[in-house]
């Protein structure tokens, strides 16, 4: 480039210009190429399911219809007999949506569906065989956080449909109708905290550090919008501090969210100390920007009824949520293991400590 063009400002602006309307024209044109892929694979799905013809040709139907096809249409990818059944499976799952509507799918959830890529279609159709309003969650989700295949395979193996939006709150109560739909949408119950590593008998403050030393995979498990504030957050009320387990701010709700921790079953007096700090936070963080701040207690069970009794008597926006682990191990668990002196003692008596004779 010649040092006029160089210094140009105008020049080098209309450069970046053409790259973005190139690369949004280049991605334009790969979702365009997916969604006519999708297409032809519902047709073919469609097909093969209302013509019956997996079963009225037999067991080698899907291994000769690849044969032809490949024959016919040769050096493309995707007719393997395994990829051609997923095409019936594919059609089957979502064509039920709703079969009491004279149109089973509509046009917005099949632009949806034809939105994400094949691979992850594969995914959605073994987590979700004869679901298919868990199926489209998953679609949703996926376009909304634009998951790769994998971190949609890690949501499909974690229950999040089952969980998501279902702890016992009072935000219909205690929020505007919009803000409290929202709100609820980003609770899940239970929690959960597969990715801690904890010993039997441990306290809320060893949750807390474990969560905070897996804060990444804790934001993921959390939800959309999470932002970590702080944990043992420092808040003075008066003359008095207080200190915050764990402060969140949520940017689809636009507000401030506070988890306390609770290593035992819920007791209705839990609510007293998070309702304090939830009025707290308006009172000291909130600005006239954000929406008003809520409130999550994460127990580690509960009696459903006595914590909706308790929500009655609460007047700030909170939930309850349980929290469920699948790795804990005995108190004196470390303590067992052989350190990495005695490790090296005993691979030295053996001769295999790689040292020379």
């Amino acid at each position: 480039m010649n040092e006029l063009m160089k210094k140009d400002a105008l020049y080098s602006n209309w450069i970046a210009e053409l790259k973005q309307k190139y690369l949004q024209q280049r991605m334009k044109a790969v979702v365009a190429v997916n969604s006519s892929l999708l297409q032809f694979y519902w047709n073919l799905g469609k097909d093969i399911s209302e013509k019956n013809l997996d079963n009225k040709y037999g067991s080698q139907f899907y291994k000769q219809l690849s044969n032809d096809l490949v024959a016919q249409i040769p050096n493309v990818k995707g007719f393997s007999p395994t990829n051609l059944k997923y095409t019936k499976y594919f059609y089957e799952l979502y064509s039920q949506q709703d079969v009491n509507r004279p149109q089973a799918v509509d046009d917005l959830k099949m632009q949806q569906i034809f939105s994400i890529p094949w691979g992850h279609h594969r995914f959605i159709v073994d987590k979700c065989r004869g679901n298919s309003h868990k199926a489209i969650f998953f679609v949703q989700q996926t376009i909304e956080h634009n998951w790769s295949r994998n971190v949609l395979l890690n949501f499909l193996d974690t229950d999040l449909y089952e969980r998501k939006g279902k702890a016992i709150t009072n935000f219909n109560q205690q929020l505007p109708a919009r803000q409290s739909d929202l709100a609820q949408e980003i609770t899940k119950d239970p929690y959960n905290f597969d990715f801690l590593t904890l010993t039997d008998g441990f306290k809320e403050k060893e949750l807390e550090n474990a969560l905070v030393d897996n804060i990444t995979r804790f934001l993921m498990e959390l939800g959309t919008g999470f932002s970590f504030m702080g944990r043992q957050y420092r808040i003075k009320v008066g003359e008095s501090e207080f200190f915050i387990d764990l402060l969140f701010y949520n940017t689809r709700i636009h507000a401030y969210c506070v988890i306390e921790l609770k290593a035992a079953t819920f007791k209705p007096e839990h609510l007293g100390q998070l309702s304090f700090y939830v009025s707290a936070v308006n009172h000291e963080l909130k600005s006239e920007m954000d929406n008003p701040t809520i409130g999550i207690l994460i127990c580690k069970d509960k009696d459903e009824i006595v914590a909706k009794y308790a929500l009655d008597t609460i007047n700030s926006p909170v939930g309850i949520s349980e929290y469920q682990l699948s790795k804990l191990y005995p108190a004196n668990f470390k303590s067992s293991l052989p350190s990495i002196e005695e490790i090296e003692r005993e691979l030295g008596k053996t001769g295999l400590s790689g040292e020379d004779d």
